[in-house]
């Protein structure tokens, strides 16, 4: 047993003395949760949203953002370990670079909940709490080509951008979306110009926005000095944003250059109000309300001896084990829906938006 995981298990077995003899949250648990970035909203508030759950249920929670370095991240999660957590629940940056400290947290005793991004290649994943990922993908794809048949009659000239590569969830979204994609690419119907498809092409380190914009001006200038582009498909709202503001850069959204439909995922503010302004076409909610209730049911389970609940033991093959997970369903969100999804459920309110 090496030092860490010595000084690990020390400190689970002290808080566990502590905490028998405590009152209060720590008594029913102490719960780490590592959190990818601020950089998002989504990520702000799915900790805010587990934290207050956590708490309402009695348990003692100790929140951590990495701003998507995954060193920090690891150290996050060590430290989280000596401080006596019992249960681990962690948004991955990079799903491939826990494996020392996963086998750390069994040695421990301290399980682990996978939240949101599958953590890859390790046996000591207990569960994974996250939206049918696939699904994602399909609702994105069969959004980009309603918004493009409300315009006319194809073919319609698209391009792809995929999530970042060190995320398991991106290869979801981009094979739900080409389920849909591919066979109107076999047909003629969808056309690529640039040629780019595969994750190992399109892909976006990081989620990136700048990013994304940089690679779309490139494709613009390559591909569409004479030719119109019809749609994107955008996997995330940040990287919508990057290729919007390219987009609007070469004049489309002005004159008689309609912007192209552009999908999303998260419903961030700034892409709802972007979708209500004419630019980004939809984006893909996914309540994370839901998301923390289903986790910390988890958690609550796991300290009391019991079995959460699942609904899913196929999918998520992580390189070492198929993850038992718990997916909950996503939502497509336009123009047509914003209100009744997004305010109607108390998720925004009007003045956020508007």
């Amino acid at each position: 047993m090496n030092t860490i995981r010595k000084l690990v298990a020390a400190m689970a077995m002290g808080a566990t003395l502590v905490s028998a003899a405590s009152v209060g949250a720590a008594e029913k648990g102490f719960v780490g949760i590592a959190m990818p970035t601020k950089s998002s909203a989504r990520w702000i508030d799915d900790g805010n949203n587990m934290v207050k759950q956590l708490e309402k249920a009695g348990y003692k929670a100790d929140l951590q953002y990495a701003e998507d370095d995954i060193p920090t991240q690891v150290s996050q999660i060590e430290n989280m370990m000596v401080k006596g957590v019992n249960v681990l629940v962690i948004a991955a940056i990079d799903g491939t670079t826990l494996t020392n400290a996963l086998e750390n947290a069994d040695a421990a005793g301290i399980k682990v909940i996978a939240y949101d991004r599958l953590i890859r290649d390790s046996e000591y994943v207990d569960y994974y709490a996250t939206f049918d990922n696939t699904k994602v993908g399909v609702l994105q794809a069969e959004s980009l080509v309603k918004g493009m048949k409300e315009r006319g009659k194809g073919p319609y000239n698209v391009e792809l951008f995929g999530g970042s590569p060190d995320d398991n969830n991106a290869y979801f979204f981009y094979n739900g979306a080409m389920s849909v994609l591919q066979p109107l690419i076999d047909k003629g119907e969808i056309k690529i110009l640039s040629g780019q498809t595969g994750m190992g092409k399109v892909g976006t380190l990081r989620w990136d926005g700048a990013t994304a914009q940089a690679r779309m001006d490139n494709l613009l200038s390559a591909n569409y000095t004479k030719e119109r582009l019809d749609g994107v498909l955008s996997p995330y709202d940040g990287i919508s944003i990057g290729v919007l503001s390219s987009l609007k850069g070469v004049g489309y959204g002005s004159g008689d250059m309609p912007m192209p439909i552009v999908t999303g995922q998260d419903s961030e503010v700034p892409s709802v109000k972007s979708i209500l302004a004419g630019e980004q076409y939809s984006s893909i909610f996914k309540d994370t309300r839901q998301l923390a209730e289903v986790t910390v049911g988890m958690v609550k389970a796991l300290l009391e001896g019991s079995e959460p609940q699942i609904n899913d033991t196929k999918t998520y093959d992580n390189g070492k084990k198929v993850v038992p997970a718990y997916l909950l369903q996503p939502v497509t969100v336009d123009k047509s829906n914003w209100e009744k999804v997004l305010i109607d459920s108390g998720y925004y309110t009007k003045n956020q938006i508007q």
